[in-house]
């Protein structure tokens, strides 16, 4: 089921912003910020659809902004909590089609390689972005320090998203008719990253 669903996701996320709306943007924005069942929830395109789409004047884009940077900020405060909880656990689940211990691994790497700006940066970085809160929760980061970076980054990666559809969507128009390649595009371009990082992992 949960398969089906992305799998709709990716396939038409134009309908899905139309259909859901701002809450329906916030509810996914949150759930891959800090719930684990959004970890291959995509993102950055269904972001960059509803940016779009307030290009052409669907959504008006300082709510839509608003909007989503209050979401992923509550989501990742979520996660953190989360990891501070419970999260050590996860060290111990067995593999799933959706959960794999890489993944953990590749997050942790990625904190070690850019400590605690990781949180920033995590927001453009598919799956670590939904594990980096979590597993700051964890390694038990000062809280003070995490929501800090947390704002930033959420600020730069929803902000960001939203305007660069946004201002597309303005500068061509009726580009909201083309969402679907476009989102394909970035799908691809934030998962190479990931496939090369994991290659080179492999090959050491």
């Amino acid at each position: 089921m949960l398969g089906q669903i992305i799998a709709w996701i990716q396939q038409d996320p134009r309908l899905l912003v139309e259909s859901l709306g701002y809450a329906g943007v916030a509810l996914f924005v949150f759930a891959e910020s800090g719930i684990l069942l959004g970890i291959f929830l995509p993102g950055d395109s269904l972001l960059f659809a509803a940016g779009l789409l307030a290009g052409s004047g669907f959504f008006s884009i300082g709510t839509l902004i608003l909007v989503v940077v209050l979401a992923a900020v509550t989501g990742d405060s979520v996660g953190y909590w989360f990891g501070r909880k419970v999260g050590v656990s996860l060290y111990s689940c067995p593999d799933t089609r959706f959960f794999k211990q890489a993944y953990i691994r590749r997050t942790e790497e990625f904190y070690d390689k850019h400590g605690g700006r990781a949180v920033i940066l995590a927001r453009f970085v598919p799956i670590v972005r939904t594990l980096a809160p979590i597993l700051a929760g964890v390694g038990s980061m000062n809280y003070q320090q995490f929501i800090t970076f947390n704002a930033v980054g959420g600020i730069l990666w929803g902000a960001g998203v939203l305007l660069a559809g946004y201002f597309l969507g303005v500068v061509i128009p009726n580009s909201e008719h083309y969402i679907l390649p476009i989102s394909l595009g970035i799908i691809v371009v934030s998962v190479v990253p990931i496939a090369y990082n994991a290659l080179l992992s492999r090959r050491a």
